[in-house]
């Protein structure tokens, strides 16, 4: 038990909102209430538009990465193209150095 006669006092999360109920002589947390979440959707219709929303924003977005991976290749064939052409312009200029070279 606890010395003395000390009440609990009740703090609320600045995160989460939630209640603690916290003892002062052990400071330690005795009891959690969780915030209640409000309903994001009032019925099974706009739950329903919402997930076929998600659907094709999912697929939008699948899409577009494909698309980037497609383009990757070409992308990286005209980077090591330019560099090539910079390095035949000026063969006398050495490499840049690297962090592991200062050693």
């Amino acid at each position: 038990m606890a010395k003395g006669s000390s009440a609990l006092f009740e703090v609320q999360c600045p995160c989460c909102q939630a209640a603690l109920k916290v003892d002062p002589v052990t400071r330690a947390v005795i009891s959690h209430k969780a915030a209640e979440k409000p309903r994001t959707v009032e019925d099974m219709d706009a739950a329903m538009s919402l997930f076929r929303g998600e659907a094709a924003r999912r697929e939008e977005a699948f899409r577009k990465s494909v698309e980037a991976h497609k383009k990757s290749k070409d992308v990286l064939a005209a980077k090591f193209d330019e560099l090539l052409k910079q390095a035949k312009e000026s063969p006398d200029t050495p490499p840049p150095q690297r962090d592991i070279d200062l050693d």
